[in-house]
Protein backbone atom coordinates (compact mmCIF):
# COMPACT_ATOMS: atom_id res chain seq x y z
CA UNK A 1 0.00 0.00 0.00
CA UNK A 2 2.76 1.95 0.78
CA UNK A 3 4.04 2.02 -2.90
CA UNK A 4 0.84 2.66 -4.06
CA UNK A 5 0.78 6.20 -2.00
CA UNK A 6 4.23 7.01 -3.35
CA UNK A 7 3.50 6.06 -6.53
CA UNK A 8 0.80 7.90 -7.01
CA UNK A 9 2.18 11.21 -5.36
CA UNK A 10 4.99 10.87 -7.59
CA UNK A 11 2.19 10.72 -10.77
CA UNK A 12 0.38 13.66 -9.05
CA UNK A 13 3.20 15.71 -8.48
CA UNK A 14 4.59 15.10 -12.34
CA UNK A 15 1.06 16.24 -13.86
CA UNK A 16 0.90 19.64 -11.67
CA UNK A 17 2.74 22.66 -12.79
CA UNK A 18 4.99 24.33 -10.40
CA UNK A 19 7.29 27.77 -10.03
CA UNK A 20 10.33 27.74 -11.74
CA UNK A 21 12.24 29.98 -9.37
CA UNK A 22 14.42 31.69 -10.51
CA UNK A 23 14.29 30.84 -14.18
CA UNK A 24 13.50 34.38 -15.94
CA UNK A 25 16.23 35.88 -13.62
CA UNK A 26 18.90 33.83 -14.72
CA UNK A 27 18.34 34.05 -17.87
CA UNK A 28 18.28 37.88 -17.82
CA UNK A 29 21.77 37.09 -16.17
CA UNK A 30 23.42 34.97 -18.16
CA UNK A 31 22.07 36.35 -21.90
CA UNK A 32 23.12 39.98 -19.90
CA UNK A 33 19.70 41.25 -21.65
CA UNK A 34 16.50 41.64 -20.49
CA UNK A 35 13.49 41.45 -22.98
CA UNK A 36 11.26 43.85 -22.93
CA UNK A 37 7.38 43.95 -24.78
CA UNK A 38 6.29 47.56 -25.65
CA UNK A 39 3.56 48.64 -28.03
CA UNK A 40 5.03 50.92 -29.84
CA UNK A 41 1.82 52.81 -30.83
CA UNK A 42 1.67 54.00 -27.49
CA UNK A 43 1.98 57.81 -27.27
CA UNK A 44 3.25 59.00 -24.14
CA UNK A 45 4.31 55.61 -22.73
CA UNK A 46 6.49 53.55 -25.29
CA UNK A 47 5.53 55.94 -28.85
CA UNK A 48 7.90 54.78 -31.72
CA UNK A 49 7.84 58.20 -33.77
CA UNK A 50 7.45 57.46 -37.70
CA UNK A 51 9.52 59.66 -38.83
CA UNK A 52 12.50 58.71 -37.17
CA UNK A 53 11.91 55.63 -35.80
CA UNK A 54 12.91 56.44 -32.34
CA UNK A 55 11.33 55.40 -29.42
CA UNK A 56 10.03 57.66 -26.11
CA UNK A 57 7.67 57.50 -23.52
CA UNK A 58 7.82 57.00 -19.64
CA UNK A 59 8.20 53.08 -20.08
CA UNK A 60 11.36 53.50 -22.39
CA UNK A 61 12.61 55.86 -19.76
CA UNK A 62 11.85 53.69 -17.34
CA UNK A 63 12.96 50.07 -18.84
CA UNK A 64 16.59 51.91 -19.45
CA UNK A 65 16.43 52.89 -15.71
CA UNK A 66 15.38 49.06 -15.31
CA UNK A 67 18.81 47.94 -17.67
CA UNK A 68 20.88 49.79 -15.89
CA UNK A 69 19.80 48.56 -12.26
CA UNK A 70 20.19 45.31 -13.16
CA UNK A 71 23.44 45.89 -15.22
CA UNK A 72 22.10 44.62 -18.72
CA UNK A 73 20.86 45.61 -22.08
CA UNK A 74 17.39 46.15 -23.10
CA UNK A 75 16.01 44.50 -26.00
CA UNK A 76 12.60 45.73 -27.10
CA UNK A 77 9.93 43.17 -28.61
CA UNK A 78 7.01 44.78 -30.86
CA UNK A 79 3.67 43.55 -28.59
CA UNK A 80 0.07 45.02 -28.28
CA UNK A 81 -2.91 44.40 -25.62
CA UNK A 82 -4.19 41.96 -27.95
CA UNK A 83 -1.43 39.63 -27.98
CA UNK A 84 0.20 40.70 -24.68
CA UNK A 85 -0.90 37.58 -22.99
CA UNK A 86 0.45 35.45 -25.36
CA UNK A 87 3.69 37.19 -25.88
CA UNK A 88 4.47 37.28 -21.98
CA UNK A 89 3.15 33.72 -21.17
CA UNK A 90 5.20 32.54 -25.00
CA UNK A 91 8.16 33.53 -23.60
CA UNK A 92 8.56 36.22 -26.09
CA UNK A 93 10.01 38.79 -23.75
CA UNK A 94 10.69 38.72 -19.56
CA UNK A 95 8.50 41.99 -18.52
CA UNK A 96 5.77 43.75 -20.52
CA UNK A 97 6.03 47.55 -20.00
CA UNK A 98 3.49 49.53 -21.09
CA UNK A 99 1.04 50.64 -18.66
CA UNK A 100 -0.72 47.24 -18.77
CA UNK A 101 -4.09 48.01 -16.95
CA UNK A 102 -4.87 45.29 -13.91
CA UNK A 103 -7.58 43.36 -15.08
CA UNK A 104 -9.25 40.36 -13.12
CA UNK A 105 -8.50 37.99 -16.85
CA UNK A 106 -4.99 38.80 -17.03
CA UNK A 107 -4.39 38.41 -13.31
CA UNK A 108 -6.13 35.03 -14.11
CA UNK A 109 -3.29 34.27 -16.36
CA UNK A 110 -0.15 36.49 -15.61
CA UNK A 111 1.33 38.59 -12.67
CA UNK A 112 2.13 42.11 -12.05
CA UNK A 113 3.64 44.64 -10.03
CA UNK A 114 2.59 46.92 -8.03
CA UNK A 115 0.69 50.15 -10.18
CA UNK A 116 2.50 52.97 -10.63
CA UNK A 117 -0.34 54.82 -12.83
CA UNK A 118 -4.03 54.89 -13.47
CA UNK A 119 -6.38 56.31 -15.35
CA UNK A 120 -10.07 56.70 -16.26
CA UNK A 121 -11.39 55.80 -19.53
CA UNK A 122 -12.16 59.22 -21.91
CA UNK A 123 -13.58 59.56 -25.06
CA UNK A 124 -12.20 61.29 -27.97
CA UNK A 125 -14.56 62.82 -30.77
CA UNK A 126 -14.25 65.12 -33.74
CA UNK A 127 -14.59 68.81 -32.55
CA UNK A 128 -17.35 69.88 -35.22
CA UNK A 129 -19.08 66.32 -33.65
CA UNK A 130 -22.92 67.40 -32.91
CA UNK A 131 -23.55 63.68 -32.14
CA UNK A 132 -21.17 63.56 -29.41
CA UNK A 133 -20.98 66.82 -27.37
CA UNK A 134 -20.75 65.60 -23.40
CA UNK A 135 -20.26 62.18 -22.01
CA UNK A 136 -24.01 61.59 -21.21
CA UNK A 137 -24.23 61.42 -25.32
CA UNK A 138 -22.39 58.73 -25.94
CA UNK A 139 -24.41 56.31 -24.70
CA UNK A 140 -27.63 56.72 -26.86
CA UNK A 141 -29.44 54.75 -29.81
CA UNK A 142 -27.22 55.29 -33.11
CA UNK A 143 -23.98 56.23 -31.33
CA UNK A 144 -20.85 54.20 -32.80
CA UNK A 145 -18.23 54.31 -30.29
CA UNK A 146 -15.35 52.52 -30.90
CA UNK A 147 -12.47 50.86 -28.76
CA UNK A 148 -9.18 49.06 -29.53
CA UNK A 149 -8.85 45.02 -29.48
CA UNK A 150 -7.29 44.10 -26.52
CA UNK A 151 -7.49 47.23 -24.60
CA UNK A 152 -9.39 47.33 -20.69
CA UNK A 153 -11.79 49.87 -22.18
CA UNK A 154 -13.08 46.81 -24.87
CA UNK A 155 -14.88 44.75 -21.87
CA UNK A 156 -15.77 47.48 -19.40
CA UNK A 157 -17.81 49.85 -22.74
CA UNK A 158 -18.97 46.60 -23.77
CA UNK A 159 -20.29 45.82 -19.76
CA UNK A 160 -21.77 49.54 -19.19
CA UNK A 161 -23.20 50.72 -23.16
CA UNK A 162 -26.75 49.99 -23.53
CA UNK A 163 -28.15 51.74 -26.11
CA UNK A 164 -24.78 53.14 -28.22
CA UNK A 165 -23.38 50.14 -30.81
CA UNK A 166 -19.58 49.12 -29.26
CA UNK A 167 -17.44 48.60 -32.58
CA UNK A 168 -14.26 46.80 -32.40
CA UNK A 169 -11.41 47.32 -33.82
CA UNK A 170 -8.15 45.84 -34.78
CA UNK A 171 -4.99 46.56 -37.06
CA UNK A 172 -5.15 47.71 -39.88
CA UNK A 173 -8.10 49.69 -38.93
CA UNK A 174 -7.25 52.63 -36.30
CA UNK A 175 -9.86 54.37 -33.89
CA UNK A 176 -8.19 57.91 -35.70
CA UNK A 177 -9.33 57.05 -38.91
CA UNK A 178 -12.25 55.48 -38.05
CA UNK A 179 -13.74 58.28 -36.59
CA UNK A 180 -12.59 60.95 -39.38
CA UNK A 181 -14.35 58.88 -42.09
CA UNK A 182 -17.55 58.94 -40.06
CA UNK A 183 -17.86 55.24 -39.62
CA UNK A 184 -17.86 55.80 -35.73
CA UNK A 185 -18.82 58.97 -33.46
CA UNK A 186 -16.20 58.94 -30.41
CA UNK A 187 -13.79 56.66 -29.49
CA UNK A 188 -12.78 55.09 -26.05
CA UNK A 189 -9.29 55.52 -24.29
CA UNK A 190 -7.50 56.66 -21.49
CA UNK A 191 -5.28 59.12 -20.64
CA UNK A 192 -1.65 58.71 -22.08
CA UNK A 193 -3.72 57.76 -25.44
CA UNK A 194 -5.34 61.13 -25.26
CA UNK A 195 -2.44 62.57 -24.81
CA UNK A 196 -1.54 62.01 -28.98
CA UNK A 197 -4.79 63.38 -29.87
CA UNK A 198 -4.53 66.85 -28.25
CA UNK A 199 -1.06 67.52 -28.85
CA UNK A 200 -1.17 66.51 -32.49
CA UNK A 201 -4.50 66.82 -34.12
CA UNK A 202 -6.48 69.89 -34.20
CA UNK A 203 -9.85 67.96 -35.04
CA UNK A 204 -9.70 66.08 -32.15
CA UNK A 205 -11.56 66.84 -28.75
CA UNK A 206 -11.52 65.36 -25.40
CA UNK A 207 -14.93 64.04 -23.81
CA UNK A 208 -14.71 63.74 -20.42
CA UNK A 209 -16.68 61.79 -17.63
CA UNK A 210 -18.66 63.58 -15.28
CA UNK A 211 -17.49 61.79 -12.44
CA UNK A 212 -14.98 59.14 -11.93
CA UNK A 213 -16.09 56.55 -14.69
CA UNK A 214 -13.68 53.44 -14.67
CA UNK A 215 -9.99 54.24 -13.18
CA UNK A 216 -7.65 51.24 -14.09
CA UNK A 217 -3.67 50.79 -12.65
CA UNK A 218 -1.52 50.33 -14.86
CA UNK A 219 1.33 47.91 -13.84
CA UNK A 220 4.24 45.94 -15.29
CA UNK A 221 2.99 42.48 -16.31
CA UNK A 222 5.25 39.33 -16.56
CA UNK A 223 4.87 35.09 -16.40
CA UNK A 224 3.35 33.49 -12.76
CA UNK A 225 5.85 31.14 -12.11
CA UNK A 226 9.10 33.49 -11.40
CA UNK A 227 8.66 34.43 -7.84
CA UNK A 228 12.56 35.78 -8.43
CA UNK A 229 11.50 37.60 -11.00
CA UNK A 230 8.51 39.36 -9.65
CA UNK A 231 10.53 40.28 -6.48
CA UNK A 232 12.88 41.78 -9.34
CA UNK A 233 10.75 43.83 -11.18
CA UNK A 234 8.74 45.19 -8.21
CA UNK A 235 11.21 45.88 -6.06
CA UNK A 236 12.69 47.90 -8.88
CA UNK A 237 9.50 49.99 -8.94
CA UNK A 238 9.41 50.88 -5.12
CA UNK A 239 13.06 51.93 -5.98
CA UNK A 240 11.67 54.47 -9.05
CA UNK A 241 8.78 55.61 -6.46
CA UNK A 242 10.83 56.40 -3.95
CA UNK A 243 14.42 57.66 -5.78
CA UNK A 244 12.07 60.19 -7.88
CA UNK A 245 12.66 58.55 -11.42
CA UNK A 246 9.20 57.61 -11.65
CA UNK A 247 8.19 61.05 -10.87
CA UNK A 248 10.73 62.76 -13.14
CA UNK A 249 10.27 60.14 -16.00
CA UNK A 250 5.88 61.21 -15.62
CA UNK A 251 6.73 65.11 -15.60
CA UNK A 252 9.00 64.60 -18.76
CA UNK A 253 5.74 62.99 -20.55
CA UNK A 254 3.24 64.67 -19.21
CA UNK A 255 1.86 61.91 -17.02
CA UNK A 256 2.06 63.37 -13.42
CA UNK A 257 -1.76 63.94 -13.44
CA UNK A 258 -2.25 59.71 -13.94
CA UNK A 259 0.99 59.01 -11.49
CA UNK A 260 0.54 56.73 -8.29
CA UNK A 261 3.66 57.83 -5.99
CA UNK A 262 2.62 55.12 -2.93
Amino acid sequence: MAWLLALAACCLAATVPHAHAGVVAERVKSRHQVRVCIWPDYYGITYRDPRTQQLRGIDIDLSAALGADLGVKVAYVDSSFATLIDDVRGDRCDVAMFAVGVLPQRQAVLRFSQPYLQSDIYGITMRASRIVRSWADIDKPGVNVAVQAGTFMEPVMRASLKQANLVVLAPPQTREQELQAGRVDVFMTDYPYSRRLLDNADWARLVSPSQPFHRIPYAYAMRQDDEEWYRTINAFVERIKHDGRLEQAARRHGLTEVLIRQ
